[in-house]
């Protein structure tokens, strides 16, 4: 055991001792990726504020965004002279392919390419960067380590791609956007979202222990990849986020990419890393490294933490609402006159959704998200149609079975009077089709 420490430092006195210069495009290009991905990794919302963790819950929104948001003016700016547009961050919105944001990525580049021949001019004479190298290294790591720990726990815990809302049960096909397909085709199968979120989290994980490093960066290459090709193909907002994590596993891996080779197309030993330490004591080493795999401790705490309380409080572990289920209407009577169910008819409605996050009304020519305020205790139920604020209709309800359900009260100023029948959820072969190991045919429909 002692032989073998001592082995393991003399190697990296070795490569720590390496003075041999580097070659100019090795430099020039150290430089430019010094600037780059230090740069996107400071600016970019919610990259270095994931180190936070539960931390951010007392702090304000403000704090994922506040590098790209000081840079306002430089952003604005850039969108107006250079693209000929007006680009204002919309915080509103969680996507990340707002044109704000592509703007601050072009002057990053920007930056990154004008600095860089700045740079080489500056440190002309410097043979190499070996005693930066592992410093960039680390705090590349740590931050595609957060991010896949952030966005592994999402699905682990299976948050981002929530069920199948019961209303999408009744839309159409053809009227899904590309990433509603794909949210929907996750999320009715939350046994594979929750093995995505594993193979995410596992490549975080490793990545915060410096022995298995290269193999969270190995791992975590492939999970980006592909989240990167799923955001383009299904036109996800995420392209530049997912695109650059990629890009952080790839700089990961540059430096090793000799002993890769070795190993997995050479058929030869991969020999000792020529990255040099972090550290030069064995001590000091060991303390970097249990500071490191403490804070993804405290990431996955904070994620896990996170993830269960929305999980439970937003997502499908809260209770089912009062009335949850798909109602069809079999009786719609306005003013006491009963209405035929005829698509040309605007006022009657066909089904009466109630879902964990919120309602939806399908009339004869379609849906119509709404607000459903249900008092269980009153037995009343108050509907709103977004943007209006007044209400839309007032009933009172009652359930004379568990699967029957009447509305007596008002829609629109005119009188009604509706009796809905509860729609059994299993009738839908999204929902109830399940896990089969013998089909003698395929279940294709």
């Amino acid at each position: 055991m002692t032989e073998a420490i001592l082995d393991r430092t003399d190697a990296a006195d070795a490569v720590g001792s390496d003075t041999r210069p580097w070659r100019g495009a090795t430099r020039v290009a150290f430089r430019f990726g010094f600037l780059y991905f230090g740069l996107f990794c400071l600016v970019y919302p919610s990259v270095v504020p994931e180190f936070l963790g539960l931390a951010r819950e007392w702090l304000p929104d403000s704090v994922n965004s506040g590098v790209a948001r000081a840079l306002r003016p430089v952003i604005e700016g850039t969108g107006t002279r250079v693209f000929g547009t007006s680009v204002a961050a919309n915080t509103a919105s969680i996507s990340g392919d707002q044109a704000y944001f592509w703007v601050l990525v072009f002057v990053v580049l920007v930056v990154a390419v004008l600095g860089t021949p700045v740079w080489s001019v500056l440190d002309l004479n410097r043979p190499h960067y070996r005693a930066v190298l592992p410093w960039f290294l680390l705090f590349v790591r740590l931050c595609l380590a957060g991010q896949m720990i952030a966005y592994g726990m999402a699905k682990a815990i299976p948050t981002q791609m929530p069920p199948t809302p019961l209303s999408r049960l009744l839309e159409p096909y053809g009227n899904f956007s590309p990433m509603a397909v794909l949210w929907n085709h996750i999320g009715v199968s939350p046994q594979y979202e929750i093995l995505l979120g594993c193979a995410e989290l596992l490549g975080g994980v490793l990545l915060f222990v410096p022995r298995t490093a290269l193999v969270g960066a190995m791992l975590s290459l492939v999970c980006t990849t592909q989240v990167f090709v799923l955001d383009m193909t299904y036109d996800v907002p995420a392209k530049i986020l997912s695109f650059h994590l990629m890009l952080l596993c790839l700089v990961l891996l540059v430096p090793e990419a000799g002993r890769l080779a070795n190993v997995l197309v050479l058929n030869r030993p991969a020999g000792p890393s020529t990255t040099p330490p972090l550290l030069r004591t064995p001590r000091a080493g060991r303390i970097a490294a249990a500071a490191q795999i403490a804070l993804g401790v405290w990431l996955l705490f904070s994620n896990a933490y996170t993830g269960w309380e929305r999980w439970t409080e937003q997502g499908a572990g809260r209770p089912e609402p009062p009335l949850y289920g798909i109602w069809a209407v079999t009786e719609f009577s306005v003013d006491g006159t009963p209405l035929p169910p005829l698509t040309t008819d605007e006022r009657r409605w066909q089904r009466l959704v109630f879902d964990r996050d919120g309602a939806t009304v399908q009339r004869m020519d379609g849906l119509v998200p709404v607000l459903a305020m249900v008092d269980p205790a009153a037995r009343t139920l108050v509907v709103v149609a977004p943007p209006r604020t007044e209400p839309l209709g007032s009933f009172n309800f009652d359930r004379p079975a568990p699967e029957r359900l009447t509305l007596t009260g008002t829609l629109a100023g005119q009188p009604v009077s509706v009796a809905l029948t509860s729609v059994p959820i299993d009738d839908f072969p999204l929902r109830s089709r399940g896990f089969h190991w013998v089909q003698e045919y395929p279940y294709f429909r």
